[in-house]
Formats: C-alpha cells, structure tokens, sequence
C-alpha cells in the first residue's frame, strides 16, 4: 500500500520499533523471508542511539554455541552487504588477539580456543613475540600466552546499518524516522497496535528494539525488559606513526581494555570491573547523537592502565575521549524472543555492547522467530524469557549494571558467583543455614547453599581452574549422600499447580507421559515443541482429579509457564498458578533416609507402603508436608513440600533425629556431581530445545500411544525409523587430577565427534565425569562407543575417557527403588 510522505500506513504485518543495527537487521532478514509488509519506526534518525557510537569490533567467540553462530554468522553478512547493496559497510579484516597475562587466564582461554574450534572457529595460540610481531607497538612483556582469531574484523557501525537498511528498502520495506511511538495497545493477550505522533499502525507483530529505551518501550506494552544504561568510555589518540588499518583488534581483559586502529590513530575503550549507571530513572527521549560529560577523574587510572599496553600512547595526545551510554542485562546476556504474557510482542535488546558483532545473526534469528514461529537454532542463554518479572526492578539493575558492564573482561572462574545485587529471594531458611556454615550461590535472584564450610572455615569461593577451596567440603557432601543421609534445603524449585475440570486434557496433550494417573502418582516428563525438541523438564503429580502440581528448576519458571499458557486450548476450562514462593522444599536423600523420616513422620515408609514415584501428605511434628518419593542424585530419597510458614519446625525435626543417623547438610554442587555420576540430565545444558528425547535417552518418557498424542509426538515417531546420529553420552575421565566444566571437546579415534554440556567431579567414581552428545553420520551405537578410542580435550591436554551410553553408576537403577 503506498503511503504519501512520512505519514505512517494503517496497518502492517510487522512494526519494528528501534533504528540501530538491530531493528535494521531485523528489517532486512524479514525481507529476506519474503516478509515484507513491515514498518521501521525510528524517534529520530537512524543509528542516532548507541549504534553510532559503537565500537565496531567482529570477534567471534563467546560464551555459548549458540552466541558463537550468531557472531560468525554476522561476519559472513558483512561480508557480502556492500556487494548486495551498494552501501560499503568498511569492514576491515584485521583479525583479533587476545592476551592473557597470568596464568589463569591462560588456561580458560586455552579451554576457550577448543571450544571455539568445535565450533567452528579457526584461531590458534601464538606466542608474546608473535604478537609482537603483529603490533610492533604492543608492550608483551607481561603476557603469559595469546590467542589469534585472524578472521576477525571490524566495521564502521552507521555504514552498516544503512546498508542493511537500504537491503530492506530494496525490498519493499517501510523506514520512518522522527517517528516516537507513543502507546502500544492490546487486545485478548495479544498486541494489536502501535499508537505514534503520526498515527495509529495496526499490527500483527510489535518488534522492540529500542536499544537503551526499550524497557521504557516495553513497560508501554506491560512487558519487563530488565537492562540499565550505563557510562561507556573510549579515547582516540593523535595520529601515531606506523599505525594501519590490518593491525589486529588487541583485547587485554587483565587492563580491561581493547585496543584497535582508528584512521591512522589509536583507539583505547575500557571495560571497567565497577561500571557507573546512566539514567536509572529513564533515558531521555531526546538523547540524540550525544555524547555524556566524561569523568576524567574517574577513569583516569582505568586508562592509564589500558595505555600502558602501547607505552607510545603516554608520549602521544589525546583527540576524543569519548563517554557514550550502553544499555546492559543482569547477567550480560541479550534479551530476545516473544514475550511470555503478551503474544506477538518480541524484543531484541540488551546487547551489552555488543550489537555490532552479533546484529546479523540476531536479525536472523529474531526475522525466522516471527515468521516461523520458533528460533532456528537453541536460543536459550538470550531468550527473554529466562527473566523474572522482579529483575525490572531499578534499584536491582541499577546495582547490578555496575559489575555486568566489565564482567566480559573478568576472569571467567569455573563457578564464579556475581557479587553485586544479591540477597534478592532467601528462603525461611536461609538463617539456619548460613548457621550451618552454607556458602551461597544465586540462581534466578534465590540465595541458595552452594556447599558447606566446616567449622573455623570460612564460606567463601577462593577461584581456580584447578580444585577450588570447597573441593573436600564437596567431596564430604557427595560421599554422605551415598553412603549414609543428606539434606539439600531446594525451596527455590518453582511450584505451579495446574487446575481446572480440564486440567488433565490439556496438560497431556503439552506433556511427553501419560498423565491419566491415579491420584498421588509422580511422573517425570518433558515438554516438546513441534520438532520434537525439549522446552522444559520436569515432574508432575496429581493431587486431584481436577489439580496437577508441577515441579521445575528455578530458573526456568516464566518459560514453563509461558509454555503453559501458549499451549493450553483457551477454550477448556484449566488455569494455571504459580505457588512457588508459598511452599518451601527440604529434599532428603540417601539409603538411610528412609529410617529418618520414618522416626519422624506418619505412616508408612516401606516399599509395598510408599513406592517409587508416589506422593501424599504426612505429619511430621506439628506441620504437615507433602512427601514426593523421588531422587535427582540416584539414590533412594523425598523431596518435602512444606508452606513456608511450617517450615521451621519440619526443619528442626529434621535435623534434630537425623542426628542419630549422621545427617549432612549438602549443597548444589553435590547435588550436581551426584546427577551427573547418575547421568541424570540437566535442561539448558544437556538438554534444550534443540535436543530431542531419543538423542538425550529419554524415550522412556514419551507415551506413544496415549489418546490425542503430544506435542512432537509425528516428528519423533519418523525420527524413531532411522539410526540415531547424535546421542548423548556420560564420560568418565581415566586421570582423576583434570576437572571437567563444559564445552571440552569430544575426541573419537583422535577426530573431534562433540562437546561435553556439563561435567563435574564424580567422588564416587574417581574421577571428573561429564554429559555431551557424540555425534556420526553412520549412527551412534553400542558397538560405536565399544570401539571407539575416546579422549577429551582440556586445554591443551588430551585425556583419555570411558565412554557410555548407560550410567556408569548404578545402571539398573536399583538403588532409587532400594
């Protein structure tokens, strides 16, 4: 439809709301799709947020697979833009180098470069001297080790949005600037509208890419978009003799700082590990092109720092020093993805100044997300909606946005804890435990006991790469757990109760297991998408005819009941409730648990009384719980489901009987090595949307024959008629000194065949165990894994593994049925 002038049209298939690099990409990729019935509003000019200001750097690895795709994939498109468009993008392909100047830092990056090969990736470790030879200016005597990556590169941000505009344009696409928008409007759940100084749009899809001011767009909407705005500095020197455009990106975590050439000068821009917010209160509409007054003061010592990295730099004068804002996440994560309460609102934000290296891959898969309905690759480290709505809270992200800003050039510890904004959620509990001498942990704003300090030891993490403080600590937790009786305090798992006179219908047809159960009875089960891969794992009882209570991971809560709420037929009479902060959980395991609950509560705890996979309610002191006969750790145990204003005397109790049978508290940690020894699989890290039941061995959980099927069910049935050629395997290291974390490659026969997704240190079985899928074209079999030689690659050490398809600890699972 074609629209005099400036004023906007009716309607539109897509409103995008945001000109940087993101919405134009977005722009751009729909097109692509054929979708072309799409609007880009802008409050002023293109770029004229933070994208002008950036930075420009394309390196490619980062934190996750999927993140690492998104980076590669923005470097190919790059590539070919000004080919396409007409519009040069000036890439520069000059390669970066990472420096590591202690040991430490070495080994992650080590770790890091075999991940970033497994993923395709080609960069290698160079020696100081080669990286001086490659920056003749560079100061090298500090540096330890350093990683080349000569694929990287660099672009000048305005070139590239306009190209990617202009690739829109061509395509039929609608660009208006100076265009606010003023009012989103929805309708039954949905949004309808976009209201703007020069009309109303009636729209199908609402994308938010505002940059800084999306959650200001999002709260127009009603939709949490938690990230902050905060100071950005970077100074670009006088011209410096011998200084070109091919001299590799330089990035120094250890001085927080990157380094790259600017037009025959030297631009230094800081990361600093204690950043400053920017406009908590809101960004100013009218901020534009501009620039913030720099704090000299402050970031005086921050760049005295990073200059000392080209020594010439403190003989040379300064020609800007720039402060501009970044808009960053609680946990330096971007946010995208469909809303979880209102259908059809997408946001692409929060790239923590990253935008420029992952613009491309995040227009990709945001512009495949809209019109396909679900990303085109596992999305989950960025996916919106792992947020919670109290992480909009200001003051939160305020005080978080001061570490998240610098925390990319941190030493990435093997369980570092964030430090700033913590004490969010803590449990009834919380008290008693810290007594206990628990050392806590966050997990989706809940302080939870990561493991236990021994008297006269103090709970705090003393990081390494190697065995940190707490490893006998963790040890001592993993060994009563097997052998004798442990108490793991989990009141941060989500509860949701599933209700209604058609709660059954509707939850079985989103769930793998047959939920036609008799009253009491425990199911574990999955959720799939229509492809067959796995959107939540967890486990359901039914305590009525009419109510379903649902159990899962913390950190997980909006998507399951996103997934709920999407999925459920509005038409069937079912609601769903989140009771997770009313019911605490105090999860009791090991082969003496039984004998301790049964010396404390009513009823009875045999076998033929109380079996596998049953709950009911029991008396334990005054209180009343509900007893869950289930394990996470592989051994015989409850979990207890208490309201939280019970929970003290149950705990009490607890404690004080299990005092005959040498109760231990434990923390998550053990609870980790202790699934992973069992193989029991952990969603979003060896399991996702991307994985389905028979890769990971969960076909058990699929019930193929049950009335009306499932969600997945057709697509699963057609996968069940070919050789599987990718599995999920459990490793267990043959040295029992290396550690495993993740993302060690896989070696078959000395050829790279995966990647371990979670690996912890099995105390039972000697040595550091881990989760990751294999993967050949010929199928992955018993006889493949038999005669396979397989190794693991630590850095730069190979370390040979036993591999299996079954649990090498207890496989039979007797234990659990003890």
């Amino acid at each position: 439809m074609s629209v005099p002038g400036d004023s906007v049209p009716a309607s539109a298939r897509v409103v995008i709301i945001g000109g940087g690099v993101i919405g134009c990409s977005i722009a751009y990729h729909l097109a692509e799709l054929g979708c072309t019935d799409v609007v880009l509003l802008e409050r002023a000019q293109l770029t004229s947020g933070t994208t002008w200001h950036a930075a420009g750097l394309l390196t490619t690895l980062r934190d996750t697979e999927a993140q690492t795709r998104l980076a590669s994939y923005t470097q190919e498109l790059y590539r070919r833009l000004e080919a396409e468009t007409g519009q040069s993008t000036g890439l520069i392909e000059c390669g970066s180098i990472q420096l590591a100047l202690t040991v430490a830092k070495a080994e992650e990056m080590r770790r890091g470069l075999r991940a970033a090969q497994s993923f395709g990736i080609e960069c290698e470790e160079i020696s100081p001297s080669e990286v001086k030879q490659m920056w003749p200016l560079a100061f090298v005597d500090d540096v330890q080790a350093a990683f080349h990556f000569p694929n990287d590169g660099r672009v000048n941000p305005t070139d590239v949005t306009r190209a990617l505009a202009k690739g829109a344009r061509k395509r039929g696409v609608r660009i208006i600037e100076n265009c606010p928008v003023s009012a989103i409007e929805q309708s039954s759940g949905r949004v309808s509208a976009v209201i703007t100084g020069k009309g109303r749009i009636q729209a199908d899809t609402v994308v938010n890419c505002a940059g800084m001011w999306a959650r200001q767009v999002g709260r127009l909407a009603g939709v949490d978009v938690p990230l902050q705005a905060a100071e950005h500095y970077y100074l670009i020197s006088e011209s410096v003799a011998g200084v070109h455009q091919k001299l590799p990106i330089l990035r120094d975590p250890g001085r927080s700082a990157y380094i790259r050439e600017e037009a025959g000068k030297i631009m230094v821009g800081i990361f600093e590990a204690v950043a400053k917010p920017w406009k908590v209160e809101g960004v100013p509409q009218d901020f534009t092109f501009d620039e913030i007054p720099p704090d000299w003061d402050r970031m005086q010592p921050e760049l005295e720092r990073a200059i000392e990295r080209v020594p010439i730099l403190a003989e040379t004068g300064v020609k800007v020093l720039f402060c501009g804002p970044e808009s960053f996440t609680p946990d330096h994560n971007y946010l995208m993805g469909e809303a979880p309460n209102l259908k059809g609102f997408f946001t692409a934000a929060g790239f923590n100044s990253l935008g420029i290296l992952s613009g491309g891959g995040a227009g990709l898969v945001m512009a495949h997300w809209i019109v396909h309905g679900h990303a085109p690759m596992d999305v989950w480290s960025v996916n919106i909606r792992r947020m919670h709505p109290w992480q909009n809270n200001s003051r939160y992200l305020a005080d978080r946005t001061v570490e998240s800003l610098g925390i990319g050039y941190l030493d990435h510890w093997p369980f570092r804890q964030w430090e700033s904004a913590r004490g969010v959620k803590r449990g009834i509990l919380h008290d008693r435990l810290a007594a206990a001498g628990a050392c806590f942990g966050e997990s989706a704003g809940w302080e939870r006991p990561n493991w236990y300090a021994r008297a006269g030891q103090k709970p705090v993490y003393e990081y390494s790469w190697g065995r940190q403080n707490w490893f006998e600590n963790h040890a001592e937790e993993h060994h009563a757990v097997r052998e004798r009786v442990g108490l793991f305090e989990q009141s941060s798992f989500a509860k949701i109760l599933v209700q209604g006179r058609d709660a059954e219908t509707a939850l079985n047809r989103i769930a793998t297991a047959d939920l036609r159960l008799p009253i009491g009875k425990v199911v574990y089960t999955q959720f799939l998408n229509e492809r067959g891969g796995i959107e939540a794992d967890l486990t359901v009882v039914r305590l009525r005819d009419d109510c379903f209570f649902i159990v899962t991971a913390a950190f997980t809560a909006t998507h399951v009941k996103g997934w709920l709420t999407d999925h459920i037929d509005p038409q069937l009479h079912c609601v769903v409730t989140d009771v997770s902060d009313a019911w605490s959980m105090i999860n009791v395991q090991g082969p003496r648990s039984r004998e301790l609950l049964a010396s404390i509560a009513s009823g009875d705890w045999t076998n033929e009384g109380f079996g596998f996979g049953t709950a009911r309610e029991v008396q334990i002191g005054y209180q009343s719980a509900l007893a869950l006969r289930l394990t996470y750790v592989g051994e015989l145990g409850w979990e207890l489901y208490i309201p939280v204003p019970f929970t003290i005397g149950v705990y009490e109790t607890i404690i004080e009987a299990g005092k005959r049978y040498d109760l231990q508290h434990c923390g998550y940690h053990a609870l980790n090595s202790l699934r992973i020894e069992k193989a029991y699989r952990d969603w979003s890290h060896d399991v996702g949307p991307d994985d389905n039941p028979l890769q990971a061995g969960l076909g058990f959980t699929c019930a193929w024959d049950k009335p009306g099927g499932f969600i997945g069910r057709e697509t699963l049935l057609r996968a069940r008629e070919n050789p599987l050629k990718r599995r999920l395997a459990q490793f267990l290291l043959e040295d029992p000194v290396p550690l495993l974390y993740h993302n060690e490659p896989i070696l078959r026969n000395g050829m790279r065949v995966g990647f371990i997704t979670s690996g912890m240190y099995g105390h039972t079985l000697g040595g550091a165990v881990g989760l990751g899928y294999i993967a050949s074209d010929d199928g992955v079999t018993e006889e493949f894994i038999r005669t396979g030689k397989f190794e693991l690659l630590i850095g730069n050490d190979r370390v040979a593994a036993r591999a299996s398809l079954r649990p090498l600890y207890d496989p039979k699972s007797a234990r659990p049925r003890s």
